[in-house]
């Protein structure tokens, strides 16, 4: 008869977020006639009795009153929400079903809750802070979180996950490193991963990237002038400050070529047209690292240098043609000068031509003169006309005196 009923569980160990709402899904089913469905639900802290905390008959919810605000059933469906999850409600969750018919069934689930708090940021303690001697010296890298519940530690090398070794010792925790003695196959980034049941975190330097003051950059590719001098800046965001370290990549191997976040390249000192360099950044308190690659190609003939000769031809394009519209401009004024029709007096040579004098009779006397004798509208005197003859001709160059019969 016990067979007839089935309750089912997806997990019985279940975490869940401090704050967070938790839902334990538990189903049901038999093959008998029931006329009586009951569901309860217990909570069992350890070392305590189980404790009732809800329960219902045909689908009549029966709280305790103690918890009614925080748990909740809709039956038909046996599943528990509880809202919010407390640390104080780490424990076991009993669900018991009974079926009544011709006689009764029942059938139970245990469900072990875990609440677990989020995990802070790490920050990685060195000790010592500064270099240490080969072979003599050793370190100490202790990783530290704010909070978080059942964190477990992991360290990583370079990227990749650090195993214990002859000079690689951890705490039981995974929480402190020690190397002793340190040697020069330990130098690399070193960090911190921490993570617990319902969170992870890893922290650190951001946002690296590489710059030159020289040279044209074409995405993750500087190409340099033969006999230029190079620095090349590496940067990333993070605080407190990071720690930079310069690889240098050939065929097979690589090497480490210099501390720091600035590097020199003398382009007549590199053996080969192309070198492959990579730029790591690490953060000894955060514990986070990042790198990043670039190519140096050594060029016969600048491409900078090309770039600004375009420049310059450039601008004398645009000064040459803003000459060429001026004297263009001037001859096409010219020509209209030259060839536009005359108005008025333009100059004396206009005024050489053959000139006729006509005289009056003196006034003095009496006798005047008819107006189809002189031309004009008016009566002049002859005084006056012999002022205007004068304004004509004195504006033709002086000739040589002639004879007048």
């Amino acid at each position: 008869i016990c067979s007839a009923l089935k309750l089912t569980v997806p997990s019985h160990t279940i975490h869940g977020i401090e704050g967070q709402p938790l839902h334990l899904s538990v189903d049901y089913n038999f093959n008998a006639t029931a006329s009586e469905i009951q569901i309860i639900w217990l909570f069992e802290r350890s070392q305590s009795n189980p404790k009732y905390v809800l329960g219902s008959v045909n689908q009549k919810v029966v709280p305790d009153l103690e918890y009614q605000d925080k748990f909740t059933l809709i039956p038909p469906n046996a599943s528990l929400r509880i809202n919010p999850l407390h640390l104080s409600d780490e424990g076991n969750y009993i669900v018991k079903v009974n079926v009544r018919g011709n006689g009764t069934i029942a059938a139970s689930q245990k469900i072990q809750v875990a609440v677990d708090v989020p995990v802070t940021k790490p920050t990685v303690h060195t000790e010592p802070s500064s270099g240490v001697v080969e072979y003599v010296g050793n370190i100490t890298l202790k990783c530290i979180v704010d909070r978080g519940t059942r964190v477990t530690y992991q360290w990583m090398k370079n990227g990749k996950r650090l195993h214990a070794g002859p000079n690689y010792t951890f705490s039981s925790n995974n929480a402190t490193l020690l190397i002793v003695p340190v040697v020069k196959e330990d130098i690399g980034n070193y960090s911190c991963l921490v993570s617990n049941p319902v969170s992870a975190m890893e922290n650190g330097p951001y946002g690296l990237r590489v710059k030159s003051d020289k040279g044209l950059n074409i995405g993750a590719v500087f190409t340099v002038d033969m006999g230029e001098v190079v620095l090349f800046d590496c940067s990333a965001d993070s605080n407190p400050p990071n720690t930079y370290l310069w690889i240098q990549r050939d065929d097979n191997t690589t090497q480490v070529i210099k501390y720091g976040p600035h590097l020199e390249v003398i382009s007549d000192k590199v053996a080969q047209k192309t070198v492959d360099y990579m730029c790591c950044a690490f953060n000894n308190v955060t514990g986070k690292r990042d790198q990043t690659h670039f190519t140096v190609v050594v060029m016969s003939v600048g491409l900078e240098k090309l770039a600004q000769k375009g420049k310059s031809l450039s601008s004398l394009a645009v000064i040459t043609g803003i000459s060429l519209f001026l004297i263009l401009a001037m001859a096409f004024l010219f020509l209209w000068k030259r060839y536009q029709p005359r108005k008025g007096h333009e100059s004396a040579s206009d005024d050489f031509g053959i000139y006729e004098f006509i005289t009056f009779p003196d006034l003095t006397s009496g006798s005047r003169v008819s107006n189809q004798s002189v031309p004009g509208p008016d009566f002049v005197t002859g005084q006056d006309m012999l002022s205007t003859v004068y304004e004509v001709i004195q504006h033709i160059p002086e000739q040589p005196q002639q004879d007048h019969q």
